[in-house]
């Protein structure tokens, strides 16, 4: 009977416990052990039975345990999820569990990914090892990307690596172009004469000779110069009155009779057979084409006189240079005959069409000729500053720059032994010095000397896909 009692008694208490423990509208039973997990949005919790507490998921880890690791959710090739890894999880997972904000020893910097420890595109937010073994190498924000490369301080000072500023400075960017001296044309002469003559006597008697304005070039026998010197006398009078004289002295003026002959007539009213002709100009003979003793027709060339004190060089400028040729610019001049010796000249004029066999276009440079130095007909080198007086531009030196063709690179120095490559956008080129648009700023500095050396040092082809592919860095659990 006692048995029967206590037997009631236990069996009342269980069924007590459970009516308790239902959940009235629920329609279901409580788990029967505390212990045992529940499924959650966020998965199995570890902890059992209770209210879901959020969790932060870390990372998401490859189901067989490699090193393979993603900040989203992925699956593997044969179709299987990633294992999510919780902030709070404990186990084999906790060492390789990514620190996106962890800090460095001095606690100042924060990890921001792993790059390659080789240099490639290749980076992970979690620490890894390359296909070798190699541990990933961690960046700290502020620190260099994986395109950086370090190199020994020993083997800089040995590849014989040189730096300079980039700085701004004035481009002058020059063109170059064969030319050729010619005469200036404004100061050609031709003496000829307006009434049939012959040629007495010859004062200048050869090609090339120097002669200065009112020189006498030859003695000329005239019977219609004579003609026009009786009429005048006539005109004028007997005793030297002016009676029609302005007919006939248009007349002598008519047949370009030299001033001083005209001169000579109103003193002396008798006339003068024969004429020495003066130079009209000073300048060299360019030619001489009269022999003594010849008759001389109106109209016919005799001498041809040049001014060589000014010279012209007429410069071939290549089409895609004519953009940059500006009307003043100055121009350096340097012929064969001369060497070591520059001649200063500027651009006076540019022709308006182009050579259409060469395609260039004829620049004239008028260059000072004070000592007749320079011969017409001479070739020359010729150097004309383009683009001078504006503003001042941001460069670097020519040879600091690699030209794959498609893109451009300059390695910049970051200091104890590490260069990084870095992609640029070129702008105007100068002689020695090219502008930079885009890429670096002012007071960088860029590798000069040896830059191919740390090229190959840096496997520059894998660090320029970098450049091209968004960095695994950004990415954001």
């Amino acid at each position: 009977m006692f048995r029967t009692v206590i037997a009631g008694i236990a069996l009342l208490a269980i069924l007590a416990g459970g009516v308790a423990g239902y959940r009235l509208g629920a329609g279901a039973w409580p788990a029967l052990s505390a212990r045992e997990p529940v499924e959650t949005a966020y998965g199995t919790d570890a902890k059992g039975a209770g209210p879901e507490v959020a969790r932060t998921v870390l990372y998401w880890k490859h189901p067989d345990g490699s090193a393979d690791f993603s900040a989203e959710p992925k699956k593997t090739p044969d179709g299987r999820d990633f294992v999510p890894v919780y902030e709070d999880q404990e186990g084999d997972f906790k060492e390789s569990k990514p620190q996106p904000a962890a800090k460095d020893k001095g606690g100042s910097r924060k990890l921001l990914y792993y790059r390659n420890p080789m240099g490639l595109a290749d980076t992970s937010l979690v620490p890894k090892k390359d296909w070798m073994g190699m541990d990933y190498i961690p960046v700290y924000e502020g620190e260099d990307d994986a395109s950086t490369v370090t190199v020994s301080l020993d083997k800089v000072q040995r590849s014989g690596v040189r730096t300079a500023l980039v700085e701004r400075r004035n481009l002058v960017q020059a063109v170059r172009s064969p030319g050729t001296a010619k005469p200036d044309e404004r100061s050609l002469r031709i003496v000829s004469l307006r009434a049939d003559g012959f040629i007495e006597k010859l004062y200048v008697n050869e090609t090339g000779k120097q002669v200065r304005a009112g020189d006498k070039l030859f003695r000329l026998y005239s019977p219609q110069i004579v003609s026009a010197q009786i009429d005048y006398r006539t005109s004028a009078g007997a005793d030297g009155g002016s009676r029609n004289e302005s007919g006939a002295l248009q007349k002598l003026r008519n047949l370009d009779i030299p001033a001083s002959v005209i001169e000579a007539l109103r003193k002396d009213l008798n006339p003068q057979m024969s004429i020495d002709w003066p130079a009209p100009t000073a300048g060299v003979v360019m030619q001489k084409r009269v022999i003594e003793g010849q008759m001389a027709k109106a109209g016919e060339e005799l001498y041809r006189i040049a001014d060589l004190t000014n010279i012209w060089v007429i410069a071939d400028v290549a089409e895609q240079d004519l953009g940059l040729v500006q009307m003043g610019a100055l121009a350096m001049v340097s012929f064969r005959a001369f060497p070591g010796k520059s001649f200063e000249g500027r651009v006076t004029f540019v022709l308006h069409e182009l050579d259409m066999s060469t395609r260039t276009a004829k620049v004239r440079i008028e260059v000072h000729n004070p000592d007749h130095l320079i011969k017409h007909e001479m070739y020359a080198d010729v150097e004309i500053g383009a683009r001078t007086g504006e503003a001042a531009r941001l460069a670097v030196p020519a040879s600091a720059v690699i030209d794959s063709g498609n893109r451009q690179v300059v390695i910049v120095a970051k200091g104890e032994g590490r260069f990084q490559p870095r992609p640029v956008k070129l702008g105007m080129r100068a002689d020695d010095h090219i502008e930079i648009l885009d890429g670096v700023t002012e007071g960088e500095e860029v590798v000069t000397a040896a830059n191919f050396l740390i090229d190959a040092e840096s496997n520059l082809k894998a660090a320029l896909q970098a450049f091209t592919q968004p960095a695994a860095a950004e990415a954001k659990p």
